[in-house]
């Protein structure tokens, strides 16, 4: 049996359930059943589907259950840009065996994972796994049983094909004048093995606990160029030696613009490594620096910003040197506002101790309890620099004196260089920039 669609000139065509036999002559032919035109489209679908040898698939909750949805938008999104930009193919490379693709599978199931939900490699390999997935990734990417050691394994592969990368991502990305951010992080250990783990300043306030540093080379629009791993005691600036070799030996870069904050290209690395390469350099000055430049009479002053919020100033301390300075009006309020909210809250906890002092029985009469008492509470908002207090006495604490300077510069202040932010460097959130004498950006004056 079938069903047969005849036209029926300008009425709706005809539907009709029809089987095949042949008569005494034995030639094919075709009888008519029923007549389905009055059924609904969807019905004779079904029906179309159950003459095909289908199955019919109830539609109504008490026909269907759900045994299991894995979530698959976010995979999606990962693994397509990953693929768009063809990182999956710049990992593996000419490499073609069946190894180097399963590993190549593993570690791009490792990024993806990494971005949609951050764990462990433990983790990992139980998120992908068919009985105890979480999400499609492990179906999708085709990964199959995952082992523990599959997932280390797979890093190992990675690192041995690490310079391989970095070349052709600076090849991509990289040229003669470019632009190029560095700075370093931390993370802490939870174990003893790794050759590298050391105590040091921790970013993570894990003093307690062994650490690596990592230093990431990137474009100006934040694209990750180079990553090298150091020792957990390494500090900031003697990292900046080794990127500028790999810079110009490794990547070919023999004219640069390098950006760090201050507290990794500092005067020493400026003169010892910087200038010495020929390299030119964007970074910021100290606190120090910076109030000396604002001393009275100094080149850093209010009056630079009458009619505009960005200048160009110059320094005997700095010779040769661009110092770019912008004034945020928007921070400087904030600041204020901040300032007196503060300074509102201590006061008011020292009018309690005041309180406390003029009552009889209060255990606040010696000058250096009633002192030890004020400190505490100027101390812990850190308001000591913007207020003064006499001498404390045994009928309380002498009253506040709230600090009334003109107003504050360095409040004020956020600093960029000396180029339009949208079209040569990133907008930097710092005090005061100081550039290189070689740097021939555009002058903002």
């Amino acid at each position: 049996m079938f069903i047969e669609t005849v036209p029926n000139r300008g009425s709706p065509p005809a539907v009709l359930l029809r089987e095949s036999y042949r008569d005494e002559n034995g030639r094919a032919q075709k009888r008519t059943l029923a007549n389905l035109s009055k059924l609904p489209g969807e019905v004779v679908a079904v029906l179309k589907a159950a003459l095909k040898g289908g199955t019919l698939i109830g539609t109504s909750p008490e026909e269907l259950q759900i045994e299991r949805s894995l979530p698959h938008g976010h995979v999606a999104a990962a693994l397509g840009m990953i693929r768009k930009i063809a990182l999956d193919r710049l990992i593996l490379s000419t490499a073609k065996d069946a190894e180097s693709r399963r590993y190549c599978d593993l570690v791009v199931a490792m990024m993806v994972d990494r971005l949609i939900a951050p764990r462990s490699k433990l983790g990992f390999v139980r998120a992908v796994d068919a009985e105890t997935a979480s999400t499609s990734l492990g179906e999708v990417l085709g990964l199959g049983k995952v082992k523990d050691r599959e997932a280390y394994e797979a890093l190992d592969w990675l690192v041995e094909r690490q310079v391989r990368i970095e070349n052709s991502l600076a090849r991509r990305h990289l040229e003669d004048g470019v632009l190029v951010l560095y700075d370093v992080s931390s993370s802490y250990f939870e174990g003893r093995h790794c050759p590298l783990a050391q105590y040091g300043h921790s970013r993570d306030h894990r003093s307690d606990r062994l650490q690596i540093v990592y230093g990431l080379l990137c474009t100006r629009e934040g694209l990750p160029i180079a990553v090298e791993v150091f020792e957990g005691n390494t500090a900031d600036p003697t990292t900046l030696r080794t990127q500028i070799d790999k810079l110009k030996s490794r990547f070919g870069i023999k004219r640069m613009v390098l950006v760090g904050d201050r507290g990794m290209i500092t005067a020493a690395r400026i003169r010892d490594d910087l200038q010495s390469s020929g390299l030119d350099w964007i970074t910021c000055l100290r606190a120090p620096q910076i109030q000396a430049l604002a001393q009275d009479h100094g080149p850093l002053q209010l009056s630079l910003f009458d009619e505009r919020d960005l200048a160009e100033i110059s320094s005997p301390d700095f010779p040769g040197e661009r110092l770019i300075v912008c004034r945020n009006r928007d921070l400087a309020a904030e600041r204020a506002r901040k300032r007196e909210a503060l300074l509102v809250a201590t006061e008011r906890q020292l009018a309690r101790i005041q309180a406390q002092v003029r009552h009889k029985g209060s255990h606040l009469r010696a000058g250096v309890e009633i002192g030890l008492a004020v400190g505490e509470v100027v101390n812990a908002k850190k308001m000591a620099k913007h207020s003064t207090s006499g001498t404390a006495t045994s009928l309380g604490p002498a009253r506040l004196i709230r600090s009334r300077p003109r107003p504050s510069l360095m409040a004020s202040m956020s600093f960029a260089p000396a180029c339009r932010p949208s079209t040569l460097v990133p907008r930097m959130r710092c005090r005061h920039t100081r550039i290189s004498p070689a740097w021939n950006g555009p002058s903002v004056r």
